[in-house]
């Protein structure tokens, strides 16, 4: 299938294939072409530029797209939008009073989703997560990545990966899957800690690696759930076995996770809502790449990333999304661009460029997608008719698309 898109608005995100992130000030410049073309030939970009030096050929399919802005669909780089349920009344729990802490102390939080997801059957947790996943196209994200952790033991860590996998096998969007065992401490080994990293390593580890079920392992590195020392016992097993590291951590203490992370390559650190001036200073020399998670913050009234001084310390920084039933229950990354610029003082540029080509890079998928380069697939958003780029982050809960077309083919 031959596509031409023409009397583009603005195409956005136009680079070199060669240009896999954006740092420091470069997060401020968003490369676009005003009234463009967008040629895609099967499930790639082809060609693209002014509308004025469009080459007349043979197309199956010519789309006006006057008045409308096209970019690369948005790249999630952290989810965990596999899980069973919901966690609603945790929500009523906060409104009238306690705190994240006060909720994991009587049984809820991660521990609640454990407990109702070990006993969700594989197919039933698959309906449940496609469905989300489905909606997730709607709103314009075309690459995914999609953590377990809400198993806690073998068997329901193994189930949740497997529905990864059937994801990945069934959905037009890229997936990829993070193996979080170590998410929580479950209430068997609350005594133990030592005894559940063990079963992670000498049991978890060896069979999902015989499926081949995960790209990366996942810890959090946080007071109370799993200390610089168990976190890197599983870093450095998983990295045995193969697996990238990624790390939750900085969302409550900053004590040295940041580094950690590092010293073992793992490709981002998530979270850090705290954030001190080691933990910068770590960053500037390596290639690990921060993601702040706005939607967490706002959903728990917790402090904000310190985006600026992160991006003003010349680093690249990625936003995702945390989709999950118990501190961020929403996958629309439109609103998490939104709270980005309005609750973390990034420009829409900045927004756009770590929501697309950055979250590209934190989930290992540089190569084909995040940007607008001919070879790349086509998965791009044509957003409604819009004035400017900028209306994408300013009309906070609105929708900006139109339509979506994932791997060059229009999926809504």
């Amino acid at each position: 299938m031959n596509t031409l898109f023409i009397h583009i608005k603005e195409l956005l995100q136009t680079r070199e294939k060669s240009e896999v992130k954006v740092m420091g000030k470069s997060m401020s410049e968003l490369p676009h072409i005003k009234n463009a073309f967008l040629r895609i030939k099967g499930d790639t970009i082809h060609s693209y530029g002014s509308m004025n030096s469009l080459v007349i050929e043979a197309t199956d399919k010519v789309v006006d797209v006057t008045d409308k802005i096209i970019l690369p669909t948005w790249c999630d780089s952290h989810s965990h939008v596999v899980y069973a349920g919901d966690r609603s009344q945790e929500f009523v729990d906060r409104i009238n009073g306690l705190s994240y802490e006060d909720i994991a102390a009587k049984g809820g939080g991660i521990l609640n989703s454990a407990k109702t997801l070990q006993d969700t059957s594989e197919s039933e947790l698959y309906r449940q997560s496609i469905s989300r996943v489905n909606d997730l196209i709607k709103l314009g994200t075309g690459a995914l990545e999609i953590k377990s952790g809400y198993g806690l033991n073998t068997e329901a860590e193994l189930k949740m990966l497997r529905v990864i996998k059937k994801i990945k096998e069934n959905s037009s969007l890229k997936i990829k899957a993070t193996f979080l065992g170590a998410h929580a401490i479950p209430k068997k080994y609350k005594d133990n800690k030592a005894g559940y990293v063990d079963l992670i390593i000498n049991q978890m580890l060896p069979k999902i690696h015989q499926e081949q079920l995960a790209d990366f392992i996942d810890v959090f590195c946080e007071k109370g759930y799993f200390s610089l020392e168990n976190t890197s016992r599983v870093l450095q097993a998983a990295t045995n076995y193969g697996l990238i590291p990624k790390i939750h951590v900085n969302q409550f203490n900053a004590f040295g996770g940041v580094a950690l992370g590092i010293k073992h390559n793992a490709l981002s650190v998530d979270h850090l809502e705290t954030l001190n001036e080691e933990d910068i200073a770590v960053l500037k020399n390596s290639e690990t790449i921060p993601v702040a998670l706005p939607g967490c913050s706002f959903f728990l009234n917790l402090p904000y990333t310190p985006a600026r001084k992160i991006i003003n310390s010349g680093l690249a920084l990625a936003v995702a999304s945390d989709y999950n039933p118990g501190s961020a229950p929403s996958g629309n990354m439109n609103f998490i661009i939104s709270l980005a610029c309005i609750k973390m003082n990034m420009t829409a540029e900045e927004a756009i460029n770590a929501a697309t080509i950055n979250g590209a890079f934190a989930m290992n998928v540089s190569k084909d997608y995040g940007s607008i380069c001919v070879g790349k697939k086509a998965s791009l958003i044509i957003t409604t008719k819009l004035s400017s780029y900028r209306q994408i982050p300013y009309h906070f809960g609105n929708s900006p698309i139109s339509k979506v077309m994932i791997n060059g083919e229009f999926i809504y």
